[in-house]
């Protein structure tokens, strides 16, 4: 079985590589565990690996706050510094003077 390690964690705030949409990680997958309608539904030529870390964000474009799913091919650390407007933040996470996001303690999902 082969090991990886997620390069991004709970609470880091990443951008997407090709749409333009942020987010904070409140959960990772070690590998896709998603549907494969979800996986089918993503055009073949941009289809990402199976066998990397999946993310799952509270994210925000410039239209709407939602959650998304999206591998780690695709992500890059976002150093913009902007607070993330999604609602859902705050019931997720504590924001640390310096910005960063730190899960609450009482949360389980």
């Amino acid at each position: 079985m082969k090991h990886r390690n997620a390069k991004f964690g709970i609470g880091d705030v990443v951008r997407h590589k090709a749409f333009p949409f942020r987010g904070v990680i409140f959960d990772v997958d070690p590998e896709f565990s998603n549907t494969e309608e979800w996986w089918n539904s993503i055009p073949a030529d941009i289809r990402p690996r199976k066998d990397q870390p999946f993310y799952h964000l509270l994210a925000e474009n410039e239209e709407t706050e939602y959650v998304a799913y999206v591998s780690e091919q695709n992500l890059e650390a976002d150093t913009s510094g902007i607070p993330l407007r999604n609602p859902h933040v705050h019931q997720i996470f504590e924001i640390e003077p310096r910005g960063h996001y730190k899960p609450k303690m009482n949360f389980a999902h």
